[in-house]
């Protein structure tokens, strides 16, 4: 099993917060030679900028830590954040793999005393990747999303494949506004759509629409599953923030590009959706 045991001392003065990595026992061996080079990067949800690492330890399936990091969390945010420990294996020449993590949300835990306590590691879940182009025409206000394809995508049916198909959402002012889907294709996890929409959205609306993809798969008798999402706006964050603002300092030409599917409820509450409202077009 692996697990991570972390320390949490109680809030400090002007609300910063003590983090304590002690150590990890039983890790996932992920090098040939049967061991790991694990370190451990620990942020907060409600400041995903700021980050941690620890030193890297060579060869090893029990690293004794024992680093501590300091973050401000004023009281306000504590109900929201949570503590994130992801415990990586280094390679010097390739991606760093996630062995796993622990997600402890500040509002279960007694912050006014020290804690101390192994916590399970759990692995990260892939959910896949997609592949679309973004163009914005403000002289028409014609927004087309394109869905190229997808790989990678999570394993939906016992046969070990999915059905799976795109939805493509439009948010105005955090409220659902319009949506398409493309076909859904059989049995594969790596799925070819080249599939485009076209919306029309005033260049006066622009800043206030979230582009919401979500990838799902196709059952016909039960209902069917998200198996990820991902939204794009000025709301947005990294990559996906970066894709929208490049498509707005380009109008008029595509721009394509691979994104990592999350959480379907991570995304949602990201968006922070109000109710269903139905919600008058604009006039054209």
């Amino acid at each position: 099993c692996n697990n991570l045991l972390h320390l949490s001392p109680g809030p400090q003065p002007a609300g910063s917060r003590s983090i304590g990595v002690k150590q990890a026992a039983e890790l996932k061996a992920m090098d040939s030679g049967g061991t790991s080079d694990p370190y451990v990067i620990v942020y907060l949800t409600s400041d995903m900028k700021k980050r941690y690492e620890t030193k890297v330890y060579r060869k090893t399936l029990n690293p004794v830590f024992n680093e501590y990091f300091t973050f401000q969390v004023p009281q306000a945010e504590v109900p929201d954040s949570t503590l994130v420990m992801q415990i990586f294996d280094f390679n010097r020449f390739a991606k760093h793999d996630i062995i796993g993590e622990v997600r402890l949300p500040l509002a279960t835990v007694n912050l006014q005393h020290v804690i101390e306590q192994w916590s399970d590691l759990v692995a990260e879940e892939q959910l896949g990747e997609i592949c679309f182009s973004l163009r914005y025409v403000p002289s028409t206000s014609k927004l087309t999303v394109l869905i190229l394809e997808a790989k990678k995508l999570k394993r939906m049916d016992s046969h070990g494949l999915s059905d799976p198909f795109v939805k493509v959402h439009l948010i105005l002012n955090r409220k659902k506004w319009k949506k398409k889907k493309t076909s859904v294709k059989k049995n594969t996890l790596s799925p070819y759509f080249n599939e485009a929409f076209v919306f029309e959205v005033p260049f006066n609306q622009i800043q206030n629409v979230d582009v919401v993809i979500s990838v799902w798969d196709h059952d016909k008798v039960t209902k069917n599953e998200p198996i990820g999402k991902l939204f794009l706006g000025c709301r947005a964050t990294g990559k996906q923030l970066r894709h929208w603002s490049d498509m707005l300092s380009n109008p008029r030409r595509p721009l394509a590009q691979w994104h990592s599917l999350q959480p379907p409820d991570v995304v949602d509450k990201a968006l922070g959706l109000k109710s269903h409202l139905k919600l008058p077009l604009p006039h054209r």
